[in-house]
């Protein structure tokens, strides 16, 4: 335990605020109970997959703790995925008021039984009025767990600043921390937690595969991304967007659109040509469905085109068992390639500079031959690339294993402090 943590809970046994009769039942506790805020939203399967990829590295790591998740968005159809998948993990929803109230008296009880609360891995602190709540309701500690954090405000520094630990999912972040003036041994990087995705669903993924005659190993995968996602198109309200900015984030994605693709679709015709091979086009966010045929098949010459299948939006777990089928998955999104490579599968990242500082974790892990800043690289070096995979491909397979073991033991050092400090707390 880190020395901020010593001195809060000392001075509550001082003042007896941990006698209470719930702490001397935390005490007697055989296993630790863990809270995770996680579930950001469904209409993009990597905001999905945080969830079970952390769930996956807390079982792995932590395998006698009983997990409560408090879930924030509501689908049904991915509860029951999670549902299905994680049949031990009780799964709570509450909403957090103005003053760090909550409106259900399942999270109030998940606050009692829990020993630790953690945020799970998201492009922000998504969850900060979770844990703000969880700070008022209780003196026991928390941390945030694979998270990229690209701005504080005075809230969010105020908040982090009572983190038993902090784990952002790349090491950009970690300077954020540095300039706020938030550092400590108890910061450190571990990457996005859906590197441990281990979910799929081979019977929905194979009769795809099937249907559409896609051999393993013999096609790749392309997934399209404009340089901003158009939220107004996917949430109510327009998201909340005013005219002018719909108007601003059209024009920068309608003057891009077509010089990224352009580059995608250099290197999918050289595959089909040169391998004789098929591609699946396919979508990691719900709006990308629209997009597939304008930006990456239409504009394919007229001998590729036979060989595109697409696919329409799907979940993590059908995902996950068709890229983990493919040859190589090359995407403009940042997910896709991760649960290509929780698969054991080689990936491209095409990363846009409007994408976050998120991208940074495939250098923090050595996959720097496999990420192209897309205004900085041509079409034609990333066909080169991938003609040096498929030419070497048991090579490409052993550097995804290589980054996948790396991967590993950073979650397990990360969960040891986790461990540690449910230690400490429950003394």
């Amino acid at each position: 335990m880190h020395r901020k943590t010593f001195i809060q809970h000392a001075a509550l046994l001082a003042s007896g605020a941990l006698l209470t009769p719930h702490i001397l039942r935390a005490q007697r506790k055989e296993d630790p109970v863990i809270l995770l805020v996680s579930g950001w939203q469904d209409v993009n399967i990597g905001d999905i997959a945080h969830t079970p990829g952390l769930l996956h590295v807390l079982q792995t790591f932590i395998p006698r703790a009983r997990i409560i998740l408090w879930k924030r968005s509501t689908g049904e159809t991915v509860r029951k995925m999670l549902e299905r998948d994680f049949p031990k993990v009780k799964i709570i929803y509450g909403n957090v008021d103005a003053d760090k109230n909550v409106d259900n008296p399942e999270v109030m009880e998940a606050f009692r039984d829990a020993d630790i609360m953690i945020h799970g891995s998201g492009p922000s602190v998504v969850g900060k009025t979770n844990l703000e709540a969880w700070a008022k309701h209780t003196a026991k500690p928390f941390g945030i767990f694979g998270t990229t954090i690209q701005n504080i405000n005075d809230s969010l520094k105020t908040l982090l600043e009572k983190a038993s630990f902090i784990y952002t999912r790349e090491t950009a972040s970690l300077k954020v921390l540095k300039t706020a003036g938030i550092t400590g041994r108890h910061i450190s990087f571990a990457p996005d937690a859906t590197f441990y995705m281990d979910i799929r669903d081979d019977a929905k993924g194979d009769r795809f595969l099937s249907e559409n005659k896609l051999e393993a190993q013999k096609f790749i995968c392309a997934i399209p991304r404009l340089r901003v996602t158009p939220y107004y198109k996917i949430r109510e309200n327009n998201a909340g967007w005013s005219d002018e900015k719909i108007r601003q984030v059209n024009a920068l994605n309608d003057s891009k659109k077509e010089a990224d693709h352009a580059k995608l679709r250099e290197a999918m015709t050289a595959w089909v040509r040169e391998t004789g091979h098929k591609v699946l086009v396919c979508p990691e966010m719900t709006y990308e469905v629209d997009i597939m045929d304008e930006l990456l098949i239409d504009p394919l010459p007229a001998d590729v085109k036979p060989y595109v299948i697409k696919r329409g939006y799907w979940l993590p777990d059908e995902a996950a068992s068709v890229y983990a089928k493919a040859h190589t998955v090359l995407s403009f999104e940042c997910h896709s390639p991760i649960i290509a490579a929780a698969n054991g599968v080689p990936f491209f990242y095409l990363r846009q500079p409007e994408d976050t500082i998120k991208g940074q974790m495939y250098y923090d892990l050595g996959f720097d031959d496999w990420v192209f800043e897309i205004e900085q690289r041509s079409g034609a070096q990333i066909t080169a690339e991938l003609r040096k995979v498929w030419q070497h491909y048991d090579q490409a397979k052993d550097k995804v294993a290589s980054g996948m073991r790396q991967v590993g033991k950073i979650y397990a050092a990360a969960t040891g402090v986790v461990r540690q400090e449910i230690g400490h707390i429950r003394k």
